[in-house]
């Protein structure tokens, strides 16, 4: 007689979209996703993140490490210079490699590694626009034409009174969008399009006490946005756009969302 079913640990859904996954855990995982459609689009989203993530930087991985970043080598040059040394300064040579010199190297190509609260809610936000923007065929979860319902799906889901802005005015036509999943939680996303059909999304993620801060510029992994946080809730506008442009529809953006509250 087989006891009680093992419940489903979030680790195991993020082995499960890394293809870690015990291959005995893999029917009831299988299961699980079956009968939790919620949880299900959850870890469909992450896997797509992933794979567009894995496209967007596939070029700065099969780069190869500068010389000066080897890091056999600096751990050589340190114990050449101290015999003797402990584990403990070998330790510290690593943890300078990966906040020194190989974290510029990285950052050479827009991988924001910081745990700045701007980076994280633009990595998000350009993860989930590289993965919808480019799908021609459903990039929205809901259309234009179920705008309201949208908004009250996403309000209730954010806790936070959102609604999408009306870009008309700027030459960009309201296509629909959806809930969006984040590690950080739910998350809404907009899409529109203009007459050459140049996407651009905007995207809003509750960030809990994180500090307001005003318009900057982003660019991850050589996609450019605009991105700013207000009483605790994050804004990204992304779209590959002249810069002049995507400050002045963030501008109009924020001006829109700042009316709801």
């Amino acid at each position: 007689m087989s006891g009680p079913a093992r419940p489903i640990a979030e680790e195991e859904l993020h082995a499960y979209v890394d293809n870690q996954l015990d291959p005995e855990r893999l029917p009831a995982i299988q299961r699980y996703l079956q009968e939790q459609p919620e949880v299900a689009q959850r870890v469909a989203a992450y896997s797509a993140q992933r794979e567009a993530l894995r496209t967007a930087f596939a070029a700065v991985a099969a780069e190869p490490i500068p010389p000066r970043l080897d890091l056999e080598g600096l751990i050589q040059q340190r114990l050449v210079r101290r015999r003797g040394v402990s584990w403990a300064l070998a330790a510290s040579v690593l943890l300078a490699f990966i906040l020194g010199g190989a974290g510029g190297w990285l950052l050479h190509s827009g991988m924001v590694l910081s745990t700045d609260n701007i980076a994280l809610l633009t990595q998000e936000a350009v993860a989930n626009h590289v993965v919808y923007a480019a799908d021609r065929r459903r990039p929205t979860e809901l259309g234009a034409e179920q705008r309201d319902d949208l908004a009250r799906w996403v309000s209730n889901r954010l806790n936070h009174r959102v609604a999408p802005p009306d870009l008309a005015a700027d030459g960009y036509r309201y296509m629909g969008g959806r809930l969006a999943a984040t590690p950080d939680g739910p998350a809404g996303q907009f899409m529109y399009d203009d007459a050459q059909g140049v996407r651009l999304t905007v995207f809003v993620l509750p960030m809990g006490t994180a500090d307001s801060a005003p318009i900057q510029p982003v660019n991850v992994a050589q996609m450019d946005g605009c991105a700013w946080i207000d009483k605790g809730v994050g804004y990204v506008v992304v779209g590959k756009l002249p810069a002049a442009e995507l400050k002045r529809i963030a501008e109009q953006v924020r001006r829109q969302f700042a009316s709801f509250t």
